[in-house]
This record gives C-alpha cells, structure tokens and sequence, in this order.
C-alpha cells in the first residue's frame, strides 16, 4: 500500500523567469552554475531544511529539466516533489504552485530559484519564527551602504539606513494567510511579504545570509560561480572535487521493425528499409546517445525530456533530439568531448555509410567526435533474428 506524505511545511520553489537581465541563452534558473544548474543549487538547501512538500514552478516548455533537478537534489525525499508550469507573472506562478498544495501542508515558504546559495539555516529560521509568531516572516539583512533618495541626478536627502533591510527568500506564511492574501491581491506586489502585509497581516523579520543573494546580472552569476566553486587542498592526497572531473555515461536503445513508413537510423534515411517502430522515428542509435549524454550530467533520461507525453517529438529525427540535449549540457555547465556508439542488428547494413552517419551525428552535437560500430550478433537473439535493433552508448563530458 502506498502511504501518502503529509508534511505539514510545503516550499515553493519559483523557477519560471525568463532571467533576461542575465544575458544568456535560457531561462535564470537553468543556467550553469559549476556542474549544476542555478535550480539545483537552490534545491540542495530546500532539502537539507525539514521535511517539506516541495513545488518547483518551471517556466513552460522547461517542466521535464525541472523535475530531472528537483528529482535528483531530493535523494530519498522524491516522492515529496512535483513541478508545475509557472504563468505570465511572479504573482500568478506563485499562484500555481499555491494550488498544488497537499491538505497537511499549515506553513508555506516562498523561495526565489535565483537565491541558489542560500542557506539551509535560513529555512529553519523562518519555518521557527512563523510557528512562534503566526506571522508572514522573511529574512533580511541590515542596508551597510549610505541611501540617499534622489529626484533624477540631485540628491535630496539622506535615508536613515537604521530603518532598512534588504529582503531576501525564502518568505514563510501560515498557508490561510498566503491563500487568503492571494485570493483578494488586486495589483502585483514585488515580493510575498508586500502581498501578505497589504492584506493586513504583520510580517516579522529574521536574520538573513549573505550567501542568500539573488543572481540577477552578469556580476552576480560571476560572483556565484567563484562561490561554488571547489577549494583546491593546500595539501596533497586528497581527490580533486567530483563536480569538476569529467563524466561518462551509459545509454541503450530497442526498436522494433514495424510495417510501412522508411527506415531512420544514427541520423540519416535508408530508403527501401522498413522502418522502426516508436514515439519519434524509432532511431535506436540517436535515443541511445541521447541517454548516454544525460545519464553523463545527471539530467535524467530519454522520458524525461521526450517522452510521449511531448507530441511536438512524435516523428522527430536525431538532429532535434540531439540538438536539444547538446542544449541541456550547456545549460547545466558541460561539454562534449566525444560519444561511441554499438549497433547490433541484421540490417540495414551499416559499414557503407558509416561516415555518413558519424558525420551527422557530430554535426548535431556541435561537432564532437562520433564513432559508430555494429555486429550482427551472429543470428542470436531478437537482432540477430531481424526483429529489431539495438544500440548502446558512451558518452565522456566535462564541465566547463
């Protein structure tokens, strides 16, 4: 019998900006940031904190990345994560992940994806105060700098520096007060708490970290990468940090021979074959590949990002299966250094075009290295009886 968890903390993980003021190529938070991607960084606090249901609100299109994270960063707490697809604004991802809420779940905490140093600490800290306090309860740190408030270029007037602090995430709430918060906010609000306080309600103040900062341009991400970064030993003898050597995955594929439609395999048509039965174009070599690159950088596998629950990939070749993981690598911080690949199969036959293949299959990697063998399993088994094909592969990345 499966048991339901009933934790009564739920975190809601806001992952679903677009990070423009960054200036890279894909969302903030699934943007390198040593080995792993900004969201996983931030998930190993939330899981290193209390037992808690815990919400991951993706942007659209990037929900299977979030989970492979959120999967991975969870370890035996799996079964307490889910991801949902964020909206057009903070407030309405919030929103949604406010919706996804289990019935046992009393306190809420609001954690921005872009703090990915924070502290597990500070968790704790704001899970404490709202229970002592009933309040909404954020961390903060003192303003060090001097504020002046301005009128264009013109100084107007010194800010007592005493009276700010620098809000950061994660914000906790009793969960009626957020739900109820939510349900009359008529105007967007800048964080949770300015939300919460507009409804009536107080919000307290607990010690922040300065870890907790958000990754919002350029400098900050640099900052953040310097951060994460492994120590070097000052000594000898100690193993050179795991998250900077380079990985090696495993994949494999099967596919069927079905009837009607034409062959596709590592990449290219072969006219006159029958084809292989699947999802997409059934190309066992370029599935396997795609495997192999994802197992290497711990991003999940196949089903996680095309499965058949993606009918944009139904009939798509390896380029676009390739392309887009090649994408998932650099996203998360690592790059190709060559893939090789078995094929096993009584046809078609492979060594003739082998070039061809293995040059397709590089271009769609961005050029890393490709090689290709096949056997005939010398007529054992269901390739060896023409049934189908299978394919395994290798695949030997390093962090960048």
């Amino acid at each position: 019998m499966t048991v339901t968890p009933t934790p009564r903390v739920a975190v809601i993980v806001v992952a679903a900006g677009s990070g423009t003021r960054l200036g890279q190529d894909a969302p903030k938070a699934f943007v390198g940031l040593g080995a792993h991607t900004i969201l996983r960084h931030s998930l190993r606090a939330v899981f290193a904190a209390p037992e808690a249901q815990v919400v991951v609100v993706a942007p659209a299109g990037r929900e299977g990345e979030a989970l492979t994270d959120a999967r991975e960063a969870a370890g035996s707490r799996v079964d307490l994560v889910s991801v949902v697809t964020g909206g057009e604004t903070r407030q309405a991802s919030v929103a949604a992940g406010l919706a996804r809420l289990w019935p046992s779940v009393e306190v809420v905490l609001v954690h921005d994806a872009a703090r990915a140093l924070t502290p597990a600490v500070v968790f704790e800290r704001v899970i404490e105060a709202v229970d002592r306090t009933g309040w909404g309860v954020i961390p903060g740190l003192p303003v060090i700098d001097t504020i002046k408030r301005v009128d264009g270029q013109e100084i107007v007037e010194a800010v007592d520096r005493s009276q700010l602090a620098a809000a950061q995430t994660p914000q906790g709430f009793r969960r009626d007060v957020l739900e109820t918060s939510y349900a009359v906010a008529r105007e967007e609000f800048t964080d949770d708490a300015a939300l919460v306080a507009a409804a009536g309600h107080r919000v307290a103040l607990v010690e922040g970290d300065a870890l907790s900062f958000k990754i919002t341009t350029p400098a900050d991400l640099d900052r953040a990468r310097s951060l994460a970064a492994p120590v070097a030993p000052v000594s000898g003898g100690a193993l050179p940090d795991r998250g900077l050597m380079p990985r090696v995955g495993v994949g494999t594929d099967v596919h069927a021979f079905g009837e009607g439609g034409v062959l596709w395999l590592a990449g290219i048509e072969w006219p006159g074959e029958a084809a292989l039965s699947g999802h997409s174009d059934g190309d066992a070599v370029s599935h396997a590949i795609v495997d192999a690159l994802l197992s290497a950088a711990g991003l999940g596998d196949i089903g996680t990002h095309f499965g058949t629950a993606r009918p944009e990939y139904a009939g798509a070749h390896a380029e676009v299966f390739l392309a887009h993981t090649r994408a998932l690598l650099g996203e998360a911080g690592f790059d190709i250094v060559n893939v090789a690949v078995q094929v096993q199969s009584n046809r078609p036959k492979f060594a003739p075009r082998r070039a061809e293949a293995e040059a397709v299959l590089s271009a769609a990697l961005g050029g890393a290295p490709v090689s290709v063998a096949a056997t005939t399993t010398d007529g054992l088994g269901f390739t060896g009886a023409g049934e189908g094909v299978q394919a395994f592969a290798v695949a030997f990345i390093r962090p960048v």
